[in-house]
């Protein structure tokens, strides 16, 4: 068990009047142990808290004179105060297996942690879901839950887990619907096991078990070169087209029955197809969009300005990846009824919108090079064209790193970026996006400032792509990391 340390104090707040400093280490509020930030905020939203701190070897008691639901005016330094849960099912499809050797460590974590699915999105199998946590999630509403359905065949979803307790581990999401809590479903399609008719009675699953779902993104898996299963290879392009057809039918089967699409197709599924995305009006609010649903079509929206909303500012192309890590890759999401995002957890994937290497910036009117993954290129080249712009430049990045079938964005290596930039002339713009880094870095440790030329990161919007474009300054980067 860990105690949450404060990152930084906000000047002027009451966090500060009262001595709180950056370093304390909070080992109780009014004298409870916070283990997560959920709960931290919580306690600290109540009036007049009282800190027990650890502080240079001192114990300390502060009370801070605040009224209820007032900002606290202080950051802590992670989200999970206790011990992350851990993932106990072997999925052949899990991304973290298809890892190389030598990434830092905290890649290699899998969790199956419901606060996690609360405050980043994580998917969550619900296999070491407890009555304990239920009755938290319900009494607290941590809503939405994000959660790995698969397969609704008992016996399938088990195999594909590699853990008995898959083929009931979704009674947990039975009963989490039944306490209207929000839930997002996600099905990971692995070719020739839960495609084709497994699929479709999936669908039809969902349909009898849970159509209280908010929605459900049946994506692609992912398959590096470093996977071991043999079971486990991309889809063809036959295939592609098979699942959007399973979903095609069944999102009408959905809007007779239920009034709404409820499943949809990541984009990655068009690519591989060779079909058109659909019209945006088909993702409603984009609420999948982090789980590459509908990001085409917001980039789109963004990028001719036919939206005043940036929907893209927290992801980028594609970034789905099941089995991710489950910190530093995403920003936090903000509690239902909240805006204080950043007073869960300091931000510590900011980086500046420009890093300059070589002491010499290019001229605002210079040529323009944008990095961008595979399947960023395709969705950015038609919106290029339109420009009519003969200064810009689509720099496709290809993903040695992984190799596979690894071809979003959000997973550039930092070694195929520098590989690329080397052939790239001086004294042109190269826009990065910034759904790449975390904390300045690349995923394979790779930092910024070791690219050999000069780059701007840009957040990962087609806003704020536009106002680069355009030389305008773009908004701060998003500090989207993996």
């Amino acid at each position: 068990m860990s105690f949450p340390l404060i990152a930084e104090v906000v000047p002027g707040s009451a966090a500060d009047t009262a001595g709180l400093l950056p370093g304390d280490e909070i080992v109780a509020i009014d004298g409870e142990i916070p283990t997560d930030v959920i709960r931290w905020q919580v306690l600290v939203d109540e009036a007049d808290p009282i800190l027990s701190l650890q502080r240079g070897g001192l114990e300390l008691e502060i009370e801070v004179q605040k009224g209820a639901g007032e900002p606290l005016g202080a950051q802590v330094e992670a989200s999970i105060f206790d011990r992350v849960r851990t993932c106990d099912n072997h999925c052949e499809f899990c991304f973290i297996y298809q890892l190389p050797k030598g990434m830092r460590r905290s890649l290699y974590l899998k969790d199956d942690d419901y606060r996690l699915s609360f405050l980043y999105g994580n998917f969550t199998t619900l296999t070491r879901f407890t009555e304990a946590d239920l009755e938290r999630v319900v009494s607290e509403r941590l809503s939405p839950l994000y959660v790995s359905i698969h397969s609704t065949n008992p016996d399938l979803r088990s195999r594909m887990l590699k853990n008995p307790r898959g083929g009931y581990s979704l009674r947990w999401l039975r009963a989490l619907l039944d306490f209207d809590i929000e839930i997002h479903g996600q099905i990971v399609v692995c070719p020739g096991i839960n495609d084709g008719q497994e699929l479709d009675d999936t669908l039809l699953g969902v349909l009898d078990q849970f159509p209280e779902l908010q929605s459900v993104a049946v994506v692609p898996l992912g398959v590096s070169d470093y996977s071991t299963e043999a079971a486990m290879r991309p889809h063809t392009k036959n295939e592609a087209r098979s699942v959007l057809e399973i979903v095609d039918l069944w999102q009408q089967r959905y809007i007779k029955t239920l009034g709404h699409r409820l499943v949809y197709a990541a984009d990655e599924y068009y690519l591989l197809a060779g079909e058109a995305f659909p019209e945006a009006e088909t993702y409603g609010d984009f609420a999948m969009h982090e789980d590459g649903i509908g990001m085409a079509r917001a980039f789109e929206l963004e990028f001719t300005a036919e939206t005043d909303s940036t929907i893209g500012t927290r992801s980028g192309f594609f970034q789905w990846v099941d089995g991710a890590p489950p910190e530093g890759y995403r920003s936090i999401r903000s509690p239902q009824g909240s805006n204080r995002a950043g007073e869960l957890q300091s931000n510590p994937n900011r980086v500046p919108n420009e890093i300059n290497l070589l002491g010499i910036k290019p001229r605002r009117d210079a040529p323009i090079g944008i990095l961008t993954g595979e399947y960023g290129a395709q969705v950015l080249t038609p919106l290029i064209a339109d420009l009519d712009r003969s200064d810009v430049r689509i720099i496709e990045v290809k993903n040695q790193f992984f190799g596979g079938n690894i071809k979003v964005t959000g997973l550039m290596a930092g070694g195929d970026v520098k590989t690329v930039l080397g052939l790239e002339p001086e004294g042109h713009r190269y826009l990065l996006p910034d759904v790449c880094l975390n904390n300045g870095k690349f995923l394979d440790g790779v930092s910024v400032e070791e690219l050999p030329k000069h780059v701007e990161i840009v957040p990962t919007n087609g806003a704020d792509l536009r106002l680069a474009l355009d030389g305008r300054k773009t908004n701060e980067a998003s500090g989207v990391g993996l």
